[in-house]
């Protein structure tokens, strides 16, 4: 056990962070110092009982790994696809998990002995990148999660900001293009459909299981039609980081999610899109937008962090 584990666990301060995905569950120990002194990855069951049983396996290894008691960390927070009732831990809609319903903090505190925070996993992201950021107190930012689809966590005061009906952020399904594809919400030319990795799937068909990232290498190589499709994908991107800063006005934006892991060249794709954008126009000029967005180390488990900071700030 390392040095800044011992010394944690003497102080009784490890917080649990557990990210449970559609195939993965991600789950972190942070110590008082933000640091994570362990981590563990393991599959993800599908429906209410596999669930309930993944995030439990999950909290008891973390407990095994650190040498210490389920009851004797300071917090245990999940962060999970789906619509998420915070206060009453109860899921519903996370379709990709087979869950509908599910009372899931109620029924995590009942196996494990002790309150379990539940929130969303975007949500939770946003919290994570917040804090590796080191953000101050009364800083805002918005996590664009650029996944299969498309959402964003807005942190406000270092606090989540849901909004009044908990929809803050469902920028995904804001129409940008009247004539483009429906939108399984029902609308059509929604921002998801145009920024996210269904669509660089949909506009892109290929056998890699990574598509944007053989998207990019076609392009790279000089591929018309992969040029095309980035181009598009790249501007659609920064369409959703104008649309964040224009309606919230945070004071960063930090792109995070599957699509991150392209790294720095999205992030300079994107930033070249809003200077561009920014050199036609006065307005946006004034608001720097290209030197408002990050993107999250591809490393880095934001929305574990996050769960375990869920309640906490």
């Amino acid at each position: 056990m390392s040095v800044l584990q011992e010394s944690a666990l003497r102080l009784g301060t490890l917080r649990i962070g557990i990210d449970i995905g559609g195939t993965k569950t991600d789950a972190v120990a942070i110590a008082p110092n933000g640091e994570i002194v362990e981590r563990l990855r393991l599959p993800t069951g599908f429906g209410p009982g596999a669930v309930v049983d993944t995030a439990v396996a999950a909290v008891t290894s973390l407990a095994a790994a650190t040498g210490t008691e389920v009851t004797g960390f300071t917090s245990i927070g999940i962060g999970i696809p789906g619509a998420v009732d915070p206060a009453t831990g109860r899921v519903t809609h996370a379709v990709n998990l087979g869950l509908e319903g599910l009372e899931l903090g109620a029924e995590l505190s009942r196996r494990l002995g002790r309150p379990v925070r539940i929130d969303n996993d975007v949500n939770a992201a946003a919290l994570g990148a917040f804090h590796l950021l080191e953000k101050h107190e009364h800083a805002s930012m918005a996590y664009l999660n650029l996944g299969t689809g498309l959402a964003a966590g807005i942190i406000i005061d270092g606090r989540v900001w849901r909004g009044s009906r908990g929809t803050a952020g469902e920028i995904g399904h804001i129409p940008v293009d009247p004539n483009g594809p429906e939108c399984p919400c029902g609308q059509r030319g929604c921002l998801e459909m145009l920024a996210s990795g269904s669509a660089i799937a949909r506009q892109w068909p290929t056998d890699d299981p990574k598509p944007a990232r053989a998207l990019f290498a076609a392009a790279a190589a000089g591929d018309p039609a992969a040029i095309e499709v980035r181009q598009r994908f790249v501007e659609n991107v920064a369409a959703a980081v104008r649309i964040l800063v224009l309606t919230v006005d945070v004071d960063s934006v930090v792109i995070g999610g599957g699509l991150s892991s392209l790294g720095p060249v999205l992030l300079d794709e994107v930033r070249a899109v809003l200077a561009s954008w920014e050199a036609e126009s006065a307005f946006l000029s004034s608001t720097h937008l290209s030197e408002r967005i990050a993107i999250v180390p591809v490393d880095f488990p934001a929305a574990a962090v996050g769960a375990a900071l869920v309640g906490v700030v």
